[in-house]
């Protein structure tokens, strides 16, 4: 094995690229996805990167050396140590003060600048970038690149008079992955109708269903609420933001047949009492066979979460099924939670919330791990091994005054592949609550169905 091919698969090892199903920025669904940054982390493979790519052309032909922001910095900031080519630096976007320069550095007129990018696709961006570099009289000549597409982009620049050097292309890279085990003939069959610019067809994304969850599943608590899913037909939860033990015990009354789990904000109500609520509500849980979810949304360190969930007038670890919880804490902040199910806060569905990408992914990354968790709250996608739980569910798209943005159950069955839907004031609004509940639970279980 060449040099060349152990280093694309040390690359690979960092997950710069993946093959499935990806949606591209011009909307076009790729069947694979490619993402450079990850070498900048690993300083030997940066480095071992800048020899490859030098390797390609002779270094003397050029005064400078340029990378295309963001991902090819790092690769040209190495390429410039190693080779003592002067590097410049050019902006996206001017600064809006100072000198107000696209391009950064000490130059002259009349140098030659390499260029450096990390993935060339349609050669667009490059087309864009280059002028702007030749504005402070500069010459561009040569370009080289990571990894080629072969999308036309090299043909592109070619035809424009510049002399393009790739590490790789795409076909290089699935000939080395297959030779070592790492891609399918299926997989490679899809690329090469890609490259060639035929339209690829993915095999249907099927979800599992509540049987094959069940059979899969090792938390009593997440067995319990996929066997009332399956005797009821059910995946509707009930949010009673209610706020006397009354209203309380009057609502589950009214949708007990209909739910899986009575979601509560137990500290809300006005005249709690432990006996004359928690009691007769647990009566008819028990009637109507369905769980109790405390919405807690514990934030904490574990030992106050510890203290918040077994003691206190409420008590919730005696009584509630499920409680929600924020992982903010950590993973070890969930340890307090024994004899229930925890459905970890993802993300939120209100507007401008503050869980993005990143902190879905860390949060992600807790709930798959903890033994107490059996799901989460979210308004993406999630793996498989975790119920998911959505909120924001009503028959009306439309939000409300306070950020509160809704979805149909149609919607997060098809899109977010969603377990169990949770339905606030759609039900407890309603003029008809039992009626409005039974609504919700046909539409809930038939959104799942047409959607196996």
């Amino acid at each position: 094995m060449s040099n060349k091919e152990n280093f694309l698969l040390e690359c690979y090892q960092l997950g710069i690229i993946k093959f499935g199903k990806f949606t591209l920025k011009s909307g076009i669904e790729s069947p694979f996805y490619v993402d450079l940054r990850p070498l900048a982390s690993d300083p030997k493979i940066l480095k071992k990167l800048s020899f490859f790519l030098l390797e390609l052309i002779s270094i003397n032909d050029f005064d400078l050396i340029c990378g295309v922001p963001y991902a090819a910095l790092p690769m040209a900031t190495a390429m410039s140590l190693e080779s003592e080519l002067p590097l410049i630096i050019k902006r996206k976007e001017a600064k809006a003060y100072g000198t107000k320069k696209l391009i950064e550095g000490i130059f002259s007129k009349g140098q030659n600048c390499l260029i450096v990018e990390d993935v060339i696709t349609s050669g667009i961006s490059l087309l864009e970038t280059i002028p702007e570099i030749e504005k402070e009289d500069l010459k561009v000549t040569d370009i080289i690149v990571v990894l080629d597409r072969q999308q036309g982009g090299k043909k592109l620049l070619e035809e424009r008079g510049f002399r393009v050097h790739s590490l790789f292309n795409m076909t290089e890279v699935c000939e080395i992955l297959r030779k070592n085990n790492l891609i399918s003939d299926e997989e490679i069959s899809r690329i090469n109708d890609f490259l060639k610019g035929n339209q690829v067809q993915f095999a249907e994304e099927k979800r599992l269903t509540y049987e094959q969850k069940l059979e899969n599943s090792t938390n009593s608590f997440s067995k319990k609420i996929l066997e009332i899913a399956i005797e009821k037909k059910s995946n509707l939860i009930a949010s009673a933001d209610v706020l006397t033990t009354k209203e309380l015990l009057d609502f589950a009354e009214k949708v007990g047949p209909n739910i899986v789990a009575l979601k509560t904000h137990i500290d809300i109500l006005t005249d709690f009492d432990f006996d004359e609520t928690i009691l007769p509500l647990k009566d008819l849980a028990n009637k109507y066979n369905f769980l109790l979810m405390e919405d807690r949304k514990f934030g904490d360190i574990g030992n106050t979460q510890e203290l918040q969930f077994s003691n206190g007038i409420y008590k919730i670890s005696s009584w509630a099924d499920l409680v929600t919880s924020h992982v903010i804490g950590g993973e070890n902040s969930l340890d307090c939670f024994l004899n229930v199910g925890v459905i970890a806060i993802l993300g939120m569905s209100s507007k401008g919330t503050l869980t993005n990408s990143e902190y879905r992914e860390e949060a992600l990354k807790i709930a798959l791990s903890h033994p107490n968790v059996i799901g989460g709250v979210c308004q993406n996608k999630i793996p498989d091994e975790l119920l998911l739980f959505t909120p924001g569910v009503n028959m009306e798209t439309k939000g409300d005054n306070k950020g509160q943005q809704y979805n149909t159950s149609e919607f997060v069955f098809k899109n977010l592949k969603t377990d169990f839907i949770i339905v606030g004031r759609g039900i407890y609004k309603a003029e008809e609550i039992e009626k409005a509940s039974l609504d919700y639970k046909i539409a809930g279980w038939n959104s799942y169905i047409e959607n196996l």
